[in-house]
């Protein structure tokens, strides 16, 4: 009955983000490898064999994916405009095992891995498909006293580095 569903999905959350990409079979198995994702239900295709429609599962969060169909005024695969917008933030237990498969499945290193200020273990990487990741794990609860101390530090070094490379 209509009058009985949910308004946001079993397995659903508020937000969830859909990837547009230029190669969805390639992406789905790229997620898989690097991400550990997997496939939730069936993957809807187009009569030339794109990807319509397909949802993902890394972790407890969803993905949803699709092909990029130019002309249809559906938005366009970042490697199409040439840029993303947007950071894709993952939390794990071991992020260092993550960021690793990620690399080993042809992620690039944008970010290395570290631990950083705020107190999570931290770096980024940019998929095949013109993503960006960003690979977590909290290692450290921090006071706002002391987030503020070091945010000012590490701005205070950034800006020092920047001076010198110039």
């Amino acid at each position: 009955m209509a009058g009985n569903a949910k308004a946001v999905p079993e397995g659903m959350h508020t937000i969830t983000p859909h990837l547009v990409v230029r190669g969805g079979d390639q992406a789905i198995e790229f997620y898989k490898k690097a991400f550990g994702a997997q496939e939730i239900g069936g993957v809807f295709r187009a009569p030339d064999g794109k990807v319509v429609h397909a949802e993902l599962k890394i972790g407890d969060s969803r993905i949803m994916l699709a092909d990029e169909f130019p002309g249809s005024g559906h938005p366009q695969s970042p490697q199409t405009i040439g840029a993303t917008t947007t950071v894709l933030n993952i939390y794990v237990d071991n992020v260092d095992q993550l960021f690793n498969q990620a690399v080993s499945a042809g992620a690039t290193v944008t970010m290395p891995l570290a631990n950083q200020f705020w107190g999570d273990r931290y770096g980024q990487v940019s998929d095949p498909f013109g993503h960006h990741w960003a690979l977590g794990q909290h290692v450290e609860d921090v006071a706002p006293e002391e987030m503020e101390r070091r945010g000012r530090e590490f701005m205070a070094q950034m800006t020092k580095s920047r001076g010198q490379g110039a």
